[in-house]
């Protein structure tokens, strides 16, 4: 019994220096020691839990480890504060370490491979750290339903409570590091780009955008996360990263559902505007077949017809003012374009035709 005790004091003590400037002394191999360590003692409240003689005992040592001399109430826990913790350890490490701008990057990057692992199969006898996470988004997302009714407006936010986790945790991350270094926003965003699986971490950029203006943070009694937040000036800083980054921005348009480009676009002007911009120059890239009856791209990358039609489709299904600007847009370029009226001689008239029609 006694060498799990000193098991449980050392991780807490690990749990409490994760909130501190020591972890920037943490590469990649000591956080997966820390994370194997907190899954061990998640196996351990797994099996103890039922035992209350014993769940008792780790509970009265660790509210003591923190008790200081001459207290006689309960003592503030940087570390495991009771039992319950025990159980979902892992999270509340890798949360801390992530909100934690001293973690260097190459940790840093570890951790988000946790979240964002891409492809693969996960190991059915060994739940995965985003297994983990998924249930706490699935738990913070009912509670969400039931008190701030302001996430009805978006679909997508309510589809994948763990793509807004990883949006929320992206927007702290950014509000940590902003805080630390000036430009230093700029470059982690950079950094999660080039190392991240891309459509992914696009989807989660798009997740963080929709975020409406006032956002809850965790329960303080689920994983001790701290007092709520409002996400501000983390979201402007994603929103210029983004519009900076013209591969990005293409990438971010072509690659994501029309649907939630469709939503985001509706929320920032700014994007609304270079999205439009992206689905007019795709547009002149078509050349109309007259052997096949429809409009074709020259080379590989084009964007199909079909595909150009369906975003348009989205965005005039949007109210306005997007809608209405979509349709000004349109009869700009096809004035521009010679003002025909017959199908086949302007892509911009046979997307207004298409596009009455299905309106």
């Amino acid at each position: 019994m006694e060498p799990l005790l000193q098991h449980l004091e050392r991780f807490s003590e690990v749990l409490a220096v994760s909130r501190t400037t020591h972890v920037s002394t943490w590469d990649p191999a000591t956080v997966r020691r820390a994370l194997q360590w907190a899954r061990y003692l998640r196996h351990i409240h797994k099996r103890f839990g039922r035992h209350a003689r014993i769940s008792k005992a780790l509970e009265r040592r660790l509210q003591n480890q923190w008790k200081q001399p001459g207290d006689s109430g309960p003592a503030p826990a940087p570390g495991l504060a009771n039992f319950q913790a025990l159980g979902h350890c892992d999270q509340l490490l890798s949360l801390r370490l992530l909100a934690n701008p001293a973690l260097g990057d190459a940790s840093f990057h570890y951790l988000l491979q946790q979240l964002f692992p891409g492809p693969g199969v996960p190991d059915a006898e060994e739940e995965t750290l985003q297994g983990s996470l998924a249930r706490l988004a699935r738990r913070r997302a009912a509670i969400h339903m039931l008190r701030f009714n302001a996430y009805g407006e978006n679909p997508v936010l309510q589809e994948d409570s763990l793509m807004k986790t990883q949006a929320e945790l992206l927007l702290r991350r950014l509000q940590e590091v902003g805080e630390a270094e000036a430009g230093g926003p700029g470059r982690l965003l950079s950094s999660l780009w080039e190392r991240s699986p891309q459509n992914n971490f696009l989807k989660v950029v798009a997740a963080a955008l929709l975020l409406p203006p006032s956002s809850p943070r965790p329960q303080e009694e689920e994983l001790e996360l701290g007092s709520p937040r409002t996400p501000g000036e983390e979201g402007q800083e994603l929103l210029r990263w983004l519009l900076g980054k013209s591969d990005v921005m293409v990438a971010f348009c072509r690659s994501l559902p029309a649907g939630l480009l469709t939503s985001v676009a509706g929320r920032h002007a700014e994007l609304s505007r270079v999205y439009l911009g992206l689905l007019t120059d795709w547009g002149r890239q078509l050349r109309y077949s007259l052997q096949k009856g429809l409009w074709i791209g020259t080379e590989s990358q084009d964007v199909p017809w079909e595909e150009l039609l369906s975003r348009f489709q989205s965005l005039c299904q949007a109210p306005p003012p997007l809608k209405d600007e979509v349709f000004t847009a349109l009869k700009s370029c096809k004035a521009q374009d010679g003002d025909f009226e017959v199908p086949g001689l302007s892509i911009w008239t046979d997307l207004l035709l298409s596009l009455g029609s299905s309106t």
